[in-house]
């Protein structure tokens, strides 16, 4: 049986956004030069807004005197995509992956020898997204929550409220699918990925009234809270999060606190 490459886990609680960002460049730089094996990153962040390379600031609808009122900081950062919230209640997971043009791969390599330079070609990139939509989708089956990939559209997706054999539902019960995780992705010139996805699991809700989520206005957000009456723990969610990672990317998945003792 082929070994599989080793993919750290870092479970690290609450992280400013700012020293996330930070440490995300840190550790791809290593994992580009061989000295860190890929790495996944589960955190929550304190109240936060994020702008990717395609954010418009009329997407943002609270005034600075609202956001100072609440305690949020705003980033624009050099992801993919438009604006979305972090917070607490929220599992983001930054996966610090080396990509190739056939795919994801991990290949050992040092400072004198980097043989993964380059862009990701465009197929590979979103053939990756997809990859973490089903990671997502995998382990909210494992919770009890049905969810799905939308043509056209990036992240994951729930139902809101799905009559059974109602014909002539009224209109209240007719909402439009709702994001329950985002993605947004940047790959750099090393070919490391890095940002990654932000999953809702038990987060005040009432932060979306801020945004214009990923420049969506008719589509809202949902919760794992809002779909189960006892809704799982981050920590639970955490660990399916890992359990299909490394399924779906074929990594052996290590807790970083076995390593770095």
């Amino acid at each position: 049986m082929q070994m599989k490459d080793p993919c750290i886990v870092h479970k690290m609680g609450f992280v400013p956004y700012e020293e996330a960002w930070n440490l995300q460049s840190r550790w791809a730089e290593e994992i580009a030069v061989g000295v860190r094996p890929p790495t996944l990153m589960l955190l929550e962040h304190p109240h936060t807004f994020t702008f990717g390379r395609r954010g418009k600031s009329e997407n943002l609808l609270w005034d600075e005197e609202q956001r100072e009122s609440r305690g949020i900081s705003v980033y624009w950062v050099d992801r993919g995509g438009d604006v979305t919230y972090h917070g607490p209640g929220q599992l983001v997971g930054y996966p610090l992956l080396p990509l190739a043009p056939g795919g994801l791969s991990y290949r050992k390599h040092n400072a004198h020898h980097n043989n993964i330079k380059g862009r990701l070609p465009q197929a590979d990139y979103i053939g990756y997204m997809r990859k973490l939509e089903t990671i997502i989708i995998l382990a909210l089956s494992r919770l009890g929550v049905i969810s799905a990939q939308m043509n056209g559209l990036t992240g994951v997706w729930v139902q809101p409220h799905v009559p059974s054999r109602c014909t002539n539902c009224p209109p209240e019960l007719k909402q439009p699918p709702a994001k329950i995780a985002a993605i947004g992705l940047k790959v750099d010139v090393n070919g490391i990925s890095r940002h990654g996805f932000a999953l809702n699991v038990n987060p005040d809700m009432s932060f979306w009234d801020g945004i214009v989520g990923c420049g969506l206005a008719d589509h809202p957000a949902a919760s794992i809270a809002d779909m189960l009456l006892q809704p799982p723990s981050i920590d639970q969610v955490s660990n399916e999060i890992v359990s299909a990672f490394g399924r779906i990317l074929n990594y052996e998945m290590v807790d970083a606190k076995e390593v770095f003792k």
